[in-house]
Parts: C-alpha cells; structure tokens; sequence
C-alpha cells in the first residue's frame, strides 16, 4: 500500500517547486526583454559588509543624521570629517562586490541589462564591471571642491590626515554624495527616469522603496508598462503596490540562482 507523504515533507517541496517556476519564469522575461533596467538600493551591498542607514542595524541608530546636513558640513567641515571618514572609508573601505553585484555585471555585458540606477555611493557596482550605471545619490570614491568645483579621487588623499582640501583654494573638500539638503545630481536624475520610461522590465534589488526621490523610478517604470520584479529578502513598500513577481531571498542568492538558468 502507498502511503502520502506527511503534509509538513509536501508543502516546503511546493514552495521550493514554485519559487524555481518564478526563476525560470524571471529569466524568460530577462531573455525577451529588449531594455531592462535594475534598480539597486542598500540591501545588495549588505552582503558585503556594508550596514545599511535604516532599520534595525542602521547606521542612524548609531550616528545623529545631522552630520550629514549639507548646512552642517559648510560651518563645521572639520569635525564632520570625523564622522564622514568613520562612516563612509571606514565602514565601507574594505568592502567587495559580491554575487549580485557581480551577477549584474554579467548580464550587462551579455546584454541582458542596459541600465542601473543605484540608490547606493559604495562604488561596488564599479567594481565588479557595470559600466551603464546612474549614481541617484553620487559616489563615495570622488570629493569635490565646494570652492571650484574640482574632482578628485579619494585614493589622492591620505585619510589619517582630516580634512582632505583642495590642492587649488585649500577648501575642505565634500565626498560627491548626496547630503540632506541637497539635490539629487541632475544628469543621474534625468537619465534613471529616462531608462524607467524606456525599460520593458524592471529589475528592484535590495531597496525599500522608502526613500524618495528615488522610490518613484521603479514607480515610472511601471506606469510605462513594464514588468516589475523585485528581489529582497522581505517584503517592502514595493511589493504589494507595483510588484508582478517578487523572488522572497537575499539578493546575491537569488542572483546566482537566476544566473544559472539565464546562462546554462
């Protein structure tokens, strides 16, 4: 006589066999798509060491915000420097790309993916080999004279020596990133709105979709039509609003997963 197996043995088994449909179903869209754009946000670099600013483990349960005022960085440059480096050289300095990063890198290579907008200043997505990528918040890497203007790299400069100025009018230099009070960088702003509207699908990786103005990019690209698919580990404030198929996991994960039916 054949016995069924116990309920708690089948429904995992069911999960696990739907959730492989959804990849599969992911990567049939991937390959049709003809302009496919991901949206990134801090949940993709979490699995390289970087904290995120927000929630449980964030970084503003441990540093006051203020810090980062654009008002308060132009009267107390100095001493937001010691803030600054802590946070942002310190916390993300040594920090790698990992397999989602690397995944992306992949696909846009293979043509799979023509733009990325990123929510993220940690220069990971750069380093594993995307080329096509809208900074929405500016990178960590680069200062910028509030003086002049000037760019620099900052591998120029040695941080045990705070703060880093200008080597023209001897300003204390600004990391090119977006402080509270400032704009978001108009040539980046332009352009992920550009590829939102373009894109046939939507790729949401690692963002909450609770910091605007950025959330509203996935947003246009759905009411333009595309196909919005979201890979985060819990839901978020995408998911019951402009989600069509959310892959429930960490980002590298799930990329990995999803690169090996888009490339077998």
């Amino acid at each position: 006589m054949l016995h069924s197996a116990p309920a708690y043995l089948i429904l995992p088994l069911f999960k696990n066999h739907k959730m492989e449909d959804q990849r599969v179903k992911v990567a049939q869209l991937l390959k049709k798509s003809k302009s496919t754009m991901a949206f990134t946000g801090a949940g993709i670099s979490v699995e390289s060491g970087v904290p995120p600013f927000r929630g449980e483990h964030g970084l503003w349960n441990k540093y006051d915000p203020k810090v980062l005022d654009i008002d308060y960085f132009h009267s107390n440059g100095g001493r937001a420097w010691l803030y600054i480096r802590e946070i942002f050289y310190e916390f993300f300095g040594k920090a790698q790309p990992n397999e989602a990063h690397r995944v992306l890198a992949r696909m846009e290579q293979a043509g799979l993916l023509q733009a990325l907008v990123t929510q993220n200043i940690d220069n990971l997505h750069q380093l594993a080999g995307s080329q096509n990528i809208y900074e929405f918040h500016g990178n960590s890497n680069r200062l910028v004279c509030p003086e002049c203007g000037r760019i620099s790299d900052i591998s120029d400069f040695n941080l045990d020596h705070i703060p880093p100025t200008c080597p023209i009018d001897d300003a204390i230099l600004k990391p090119d990133f977006i402080f509270f009070g400032e704009g978001i960088p108009p040539i980046a702003y332009e352009k992920s709105f550009e590829a939102a509207r373009n894109c046939e699908v939507c790729l949401i990786i690692g963002s909450t979709g609770e910091v605007t103005p950025a959330a509203y990019v996935p947003q246009t690209a759905k009411r333009s039509g595309a196909v919005i698919i979201e890979i985060n580990p819990e839901e978020s404030l995408f998911t019951h609003t402009i989600t069509d198929i959310h892959l429930r996991g960490k980002a590298g994960e799930e990329l990995g997963l999803l690169e090996k039916i888009l490339f077998e």
